[in-house]
């Protein structure tokens, strides 16, 4: 299997029909093989069972049901751990992202032979953040100086990754030997797991690129600040981690 595609979907039974579809067309056209798993994060709507009657047009989609909620984090590294691909990129269900900027990315990723082509690296994120990405329409001023530029210095402060600009992209993609040994030692369940991610890849060694995406920005998303709350406190407990060895 050459590429898994993950999506971690929680109440999404209306946005996910087109965003399969749409993944699945690109797919479909490349000279790979490819598998699609969704995991739900204990919906309550019939998420599961709009994948499931996706199944007769979609071959290759899977469905992982959990009945209870964890959190983005725990689903994103269940679905990962469950994938079967030589490389593993997780995407939102909402389709920011759209599939084909993984092309972007597959030349940068370490091949299952000796070869590797472009520095040879073992995780490829997308960022919003640097040169040559695009935020169709931009964000609201006061959203991007608070919980863009403020969330990232306090990240680095708190944890560092001062070399990434943009952990919070839902769009990533790891070889498959990165994705076991980090998601493995993975502990935050929710939001804050992209940092934890890429904390771990540091510590392990594995290299990371960042390459520009074209983001489609949904200005009708809220964060609460309950949720950002909530972040710094993960962020707190990354660095606690990190410090009493709690990852070794």
């Amino acid at each position: 299997m050459h590429l898994s595609v993950i999506i971690p979907a929680y109440n999404e039974e209306r946005r996910l029909p087109k965003t399969l579809e749409e993944i699945d067309k690109y797919l479909s056209k490349q000279d790979y093989d490819y598998e699609i798993i969704v995991v739900s994060d204990g919906s309550k709507d019939k998420t599961a069972e709009v994948v499931e009657n996706l199944k007769s047009q979609i071959s290759n989609l899977k469905i992982i049901d959990n009945k209870k909620n964890n959190g983005k984090g725990f689903v994103v590294r269940q679905g990962l751990m469950e994938a079967k691909g030589d490389f593993r990129l997780f995407t939102d269900a909402d389709n920011s992202t759209s599939i084909d900027q993984v092309e972007k990315m597959l030349p940068y990723l370490k091949r299952a032979c000796p070869e590797s082509v472009e520095g040879g690296y073992d995780i490829v994120i997308g960022s919003r953040d640097v040169k040559g990405a695009v935020l169709e329409p931009p964000q609201p001023w006061l959203r991007q100086v608070i919980l863009g530029e403020g969330f990232k210095l306090f990240r680095k402060l708190i944890i560092g990754l001062w070399e990434v600009e943009d952990t919070q992209c839902g769009f990533k993609c790891f070889t498959k030997k990165a994705a076991e040994d980090i998601f493995s030692k993975c502990k935050i369940n929710k939001f804050a797991f992209d940092p934890e991610i890429l904390i771990l890849a540091k510590k392990f060694g594995y290299k990371i690129k960042e390459v520009p995406v074209y983001w489609k920005n949904d200005l009708e998303s809220k964060v609460k600040f309950k949720s950002i709350l909530k972040m710094a406190l993960d962020l707190f407990k990354i660095r606690y981690y990190l410090i009493s060895g709690k990852y070794d």
